[in-house]
């Protein structure tokens, strides 16, 4: 049985999750050929700030600190996005590792709320809840570069 995630934990989630992928877009843009991929990639940036900076105010109000994700897993990650971008910055190849991004953030997403106390606070659920939706919005959009 999977232990019940507190808010505290529920606001890491949502702040680490979006962070990631802040650094990962921040990463990948230089790399991104295609115009309209480009932009996409900008729309998305703009809605994971906005997110972190709710989960940060929100980390402010439960008087939760919040820590920046680890720097080591942030540098393998700019490796891999610089490798697996060296020899390709189409539209379509740089979609396609935006989608497995997202997909492995919608997974750890749903495992913490299918893990949330019934009492979790309502504004923490919800903020959980939109970066879900946004997350998966973002996956539906990001398949039509396919």
């Amino acid at each position: 049985m999977s232990k019940t995630k507190s808010d505290k934990e529920i606001l890491a989630e949502v702040y680490r999750n979006a962070q990631l992928a802040l650094e990962s877009i921040s990463d990948i843009l230089p790399e991104t050929e295609d115009e309209a991929v480009r932009e996409e990639m900008l729309r998305e940036h703009e809605e994971y700030e906005k997110i972190s900076g709710r989960a940060a105010q929100l980390a402010g109000l439960h008087g939760v600190q919040l820590k920046e994700p680890n720097p080591i897993k942030k540098a393998m990650m700019w490796s891999a996005i610089k490798m697996n971008t060296a020899t390709d910055g189409s539209g379509r190849h740089i979609a396609g590792l935006m989608i497995r991004g997202t997909v492995t953030g919608i997974t750890s997403l749903r495992t913490t709320l299918a893990e949330s106390s019934p009492d979790t606070d309502g504004e923490v659920r919800k903020l959980l809840a939109e970066l879900i939706e946004l997350e998966e919005g973002f996956e539906e959009k990001l398949k039509s570069y396919l």
